[in-house]
């Protein structure tokens, strides 16, 4: 690789690192703003409300039109999964 090859792959290597930084800082701001409502949420999912209101849901308790994502019997779950994984994956990161 001759010395303009070696600059230009460099500037390239540069500016996806920089790009990649700015972008994990953004994230990482938006998921620090929701850990707080991700202790909520799991609070309420290992409660009785969930259990309730899932009930109530198959019972067809509910307004047809509600958004009921959050009573799937995955989803939180496995967004609790997701993050205790990113957790131990930002650990190992920092660690390197």
């Amino acid at each position: 690789m001759n010395q303009v090859e070696r600059i230009t792959r460099m500037e390239n290597l540069l500016n996806e690192a920089k790009a990649a930084a700015a972008a994990l800082d953004q994230a990482l701001d938006r998921y620090a703003a929701a850990r707080e409502g991700l202790a909520e949420l799991e609070a309420y999912y290992s409660g009785g409300e969930w259990m309730r209101d899932f009930e109530d849901d198959s019972a067809g308790k509910l307004p047809k039109d509600l958004r009921r994502g959050v009573l799937s019997e995955d989803a939180v779950y496995d967004l609790l999964t997701d993050h205790s994984c990113l957790l131990k994956r930002m650990k190992k990161l920092g660690k390197d």
